[in-house]
């Protein structure tokens, strides 16, 4: 058989199975639809409003420029909230990962009569309304004063920045139990039983064994918490009188006039203000991602 006459050689090309094709449609489908907001957001930001009060928000662009951020990071006066924020939010974070991986560890590492009844408080804790206590915690705020160590002028834990941060550890400890405690329990019990045979405390397992090996978990954690609580509002809105103490929501309201309000300088504040949410993002994508995907592998 000659080259002339051999049969031509067919690439082996697999076939694009119309399943593939709707899930990849869905996704890009899904894809759009969560980023058109930020995306519109940014377009709004960036246009002028004469430019919108002439065409209608719904037109083309005839000018694109920045001063709508200059101006809501002026008046919204975002150094002072920036701050405000993070003083609430990375104490608040740390705080939680800190007690609940305690909480977890003891839960899930080892067997005791009331094991399952803690595990079963903080997660049913979690499911707790915040609005439902507002009433009482709201007069609990205005008697209790703060501990000696903090305070030297006996001051309450309303209008605090203690208060605030202690409320948002509260409310956000059980479901870090409940996904730390998850998995710790995919960990080797090995690992516990052999460092208890070669005398190691109790502390010292925790925090030198079991910690480091829950760092994907820690991580996505941390990105979840520090965005929950970096955006809310309710509890300074309620537990906060004094206006330049509030995070950053409050500039966001602060750009907001009785009777007119820009909407291209809010659009540029709210992306402003997601500014800190990204960076942590960012700088815990890595393990974020390992932290979503935990778990997927075993069977």
């Amino acid at each position: 058989m000659t080259a002339a006459t051999a049969p031509a050689i067919r690439p082996n090309r697999r076939r694009i199975q119309p399943r593939r094709i709707a899930l990849y449609a869905f996704l890009t489908i899904m894809a759009v639809t969560w980023l058109f907001p930020l995306l519109w957001a940014a377009y709004t930001a960036l246009r002028p409003y004469g430019d919108t009060l002439v065409n209608g928000y719904i037109s083309v662009a005839t000018t694109l420029n920045f001063d709508n951020f200059v101006e809501a990071f002026t008046r919204g006066q975002f150094p002072t909230f920036y701050l405000n924020s993070l003083i609430i939010a990375v104490p608040a974070v740390i705080l939680t990962l800190l007690v609940s991986s305690m909480v977890a560890f003891a839960v899930s590492r080892f067997s005791w009569r009331f094991n399952l009844v803690c595990l079963m408080i903080f997660t049913a804790g979690n499911l707790l309304p915040p609005q439902v206590i507002i009433v009482p915690l709201y007069q609990l705020y205005q008697l209790l004063p703060l501990p000696e160590p903090f305070t030297e002028n006996g001051k309450l834990l309303y209008d605090q920045y203690q208060g605030t941060i202690l409320i948002n550890v509260v409310f956000q400890v059980g479901f870090c139990v409940f996904v730390l405690s998850n998995y710790m329990k995919t960990l080797s019990h090995e690992l516990t039983e052999a460092a208890l045979a070669d005398g190691a405390p109790v502390w010292r397992i925790y925090w030198s064994v079991i910690l480091p090996l829950c760092r994907p978990a820690l991580a996505a954690l941390a990105t979840l918490e520090f965005t929950f609580i970096y955006n809310d509002f309710f509890w300074a809105l309620i537990l906060m009188k004094s206006g330049d103490k509030r995070p950053i929501t409050s500039a966001l309201n602060n750009l907001q006039g009785q009777f007119f309000t820009d909407i291209n300088v809010l659009a540029a504040g709210a992306l402003l203000a997601a500014i800190p949410t990204i960076l942590v993002y960012l700088a815990l994508q890595r393990q974020f991602i390992s932290g979503l995907t935990l778990g997927s592998t075993k069977g």
